[in-house]
């Protein structure tokens, strides 16, 4: 044998081992922690967002039928007052449409149905559609003059505009 040969444990021994690939190695390691936490809080917000979303899912569930509900709900409106205003009515005809009217409104508080307040107020497009515009000194530009038709929310959502007549002024 050559003296000069090593056995292999001292030529292992012998060799320096480079520092380069432990630092690299810890580079990487913390790579794929950030990437480990990145992914962590991608996958909170998409539960958080899927939660939300089926809050709202169940919550706007019924906003159809709502929706087909206020037509009925103004339309027992009107006939109360038409029936209040009318002389000769039958009193009982009027409490029964009371009764009628008082369990809808119930109900439509029960599902967080409100009407939205428009008259006297600045015109608002988020909530308010123009189906007319009168000239007039007695209101300032834009102003609601009337409401011709009532709008809701339902849950702080708008399911039905406010159709509303709004002063102009040519001032």
């Amino acid at each position: 044998m050559d003296d000069n040969s090593l056995n292999p444990q001292e030529e292992i021994l012998s060799q320096e081992l480079p520092v380069q690939p432990v630092a690299k190695a810890a580079d990487e390691g913390l790579d794929y922690k950030d990437k480990y936490m990145r992914l962590l809080a991608e996958f909170d917000n998409m539960r958080k967002r899927h939660e939300r979303q089926r809050c709202d899912l169940i919550k706007y569930a019924h906003e159809e039928v709502i929706i087909e509900c206020l037509k009925l709900y103004d339309d027992l409106e009107r006939s109360l007052s038409a029936f209040k205003s009318k002389e000769g009515t039958d009193v009982n005809l009027i409490k029964g449409l009371e009764m009628v009217y008082n369990n809808m409104k119930e109900l439509m508080g029960k599902y967080e149905v409100k009407p939205i307040e428009a008259k006297g107020k600045p015109f608002d497009h988020n909530t308010q559609e123009v189906l007319m515009q009168q000239e007039t000194a007695d209101f300032p530009d834009g102003v609601v003059m009337e409401e011709l038709e009532k709008g809701y929310t339902l849950g702080g959502k708008v399911v039905r505009t406010v159709k509303v007549k709004v002063a102009k002024n040519n001032n």
